[in-house]
C-alpha cells in the first residue's frame, strides 16, 4: 500500500510548535505514514502542496489562514492546532491532538468547507496582483490616517463612491476578524456570504453591507490625495495599487476542507472568546 503524505505547517515564531511538531511525527510515521515539515512566517512563501494527504497546522488561526491558501485548490483537508490566543479557525486544542488525529485516520473526524475569495486586481486589462483569501481582502491608504477614494459595485450595480480609509471584504469565516473590529457584522460561517465593511468612513451613511457570495464585487481605484492605496489578502499577502486599476473580487471555484470547524466550535468560540455570558435568568 502506498503511504500516505502528511505535511506539518509550523509558525516559526512559536517554540512549543517545534516541540508538538516532533511529537506528531512519531505518531504518524507509527502509522505508516510520510511527514515533512514547513516553517510558516511573515515572509513565508508558496510551497509545493500538490502531493500531501493532510495538512496539519501548528499556531493560530494565521498559520491556518497560509495553509488555506496552498492547499485548498488540491482539496487538501487542514487539521488546525489552535496554539494561538483566539482560535476561531483554529479549534483543536493541543491537549486533544492525539484524539482529535487518531479520529481522523479512522475517517471519523468531521471536516467542514469554508468558502475562500479570489481576488484579483488589473491595471491596463492585465493582472497586477492575484491572490486567495479565507478571512478577508482589504484595499486601503498605505499610509496611516489617510483617506482613500473607491467606487464599489456589485453585480453592475454602483454603491457609488467611498471615502474613508479604505475596505475590507470578508468571507463569513472572517466575519469575526478584521471586519468585525471595523463594525462589521458577525456571520455564521455556514452562511455563505460576502461583508462588505468601509474602514473609518468619511461619511456616517456608509454602513457594513452583507452580500451574496454567488455575485461579483468590483473596486475601482480613484485619484486619492496624499497617499498611496495597497491590497491585502488575509494580512498576509499585498501590493501596491494604482489610480485606475480595478479589483475584481469573487467566490473561488474550491473550498478549504477544516478539521473540527463546524457551527458548535463556531459558536463556542464565540462565548469564551468574546466572553459572552447572557443576562440573569428570569
Amino acid at each position: 500500500m502506498k503511504k500516505k503524505r502528511a505535511v506539518i505547517i509550523i509558525n516559526a515564531y512559536k517554540e512549543e510548535a517545534h516541540l508538538l511538531a516532533e511529537d506528531i511525527k512519531t505518531f504518524l510515521v507509527a502509522e505508516n505514514w510520510d511527514v515533512d515539515f514547513v516553517k510558516f512566517s511573515s515572509s513565508c512563501e508558496k510551497a509545493p502542496f500538490h502531493s500531501y494527504d493532510l495538512a496539519i497546522t501548528l499556531g493560530g488561526d494565521g498559520t491556518v489562514l497560509f495553509a488555506a491558501r496552498v492547499c485548498f485548490e488540491n482539496k487538501i483537508p487542514i487539521f488546525p492546532i489552535n496554539l494561538g490566543e483566539f482560535g476561531f479557525i483554529a479549534g483543536i486544542q493541543k491537549e486533544s491532538w492525539k484524539e482529535r488525529l487518531s479520529l481522523f485516520l479512522s475517517e471519523k473526524l468531521p471536516f467542514t468547507a469554508r468558502s475562500m475569495i479570489n481576488v484579483v486586481a488589473m491595471r491596463n486589462n492585465k493582472t497586477v496582483f492575484e491572490s486567495f483569501a479565507l478571512n478577508d481582502v482589504v484595499v486601503s491608504a498605505d499610509k496611516a490616517a489617510k483617506i482613500v477614494s473607491l467606487g464599489i459595485a456589485f453585480n453592475g450595480n454602483s454603491f457609488g463612491r467611498f471615502r474613508s480609509d479604505g475596505i475590507i471584504v470578508a468571507t463569513s469565516t472572517g466575519s469575526t476578524a478584521y471586519s468585525a473590529a471595523a463594525g462589521g457584522p458577525i456571520v455564521d460561517p455556514e452562511l455563505d456570504a460576502f461583508v462588505l465593511s468601509p474602514i473609518c468612513p468619511f461619511s456616517l451613511s456608509n454602513r457594513p453591507i452583507v452580500l451574496p457570495s454567488s455575485g461579483v464585487l468590483c473596486i475601482d481605484v480613484l485619484p486619492s490625495r496624499d497617499t498611496g492605496v495597497s491590497i491585502t489578502a488575509d494580512g498576509q499577502v499585498s501590493a501596491g495599487l494604482e489610480s485606475g486599476d480595478i479589483v475584481i473580487l469573487q467566490k473561488a471555484k474550491e473550498k478549504v476542507l477544516l478539521a473540527d470547524c463546524d457551527s458548535a466550535a463556531f459558536y463556542s468560540a464565540l462565548r469564551s472568546k468574546l466572553r459572552w455570558s447572557g443576562g440573569p435568568c428570569a
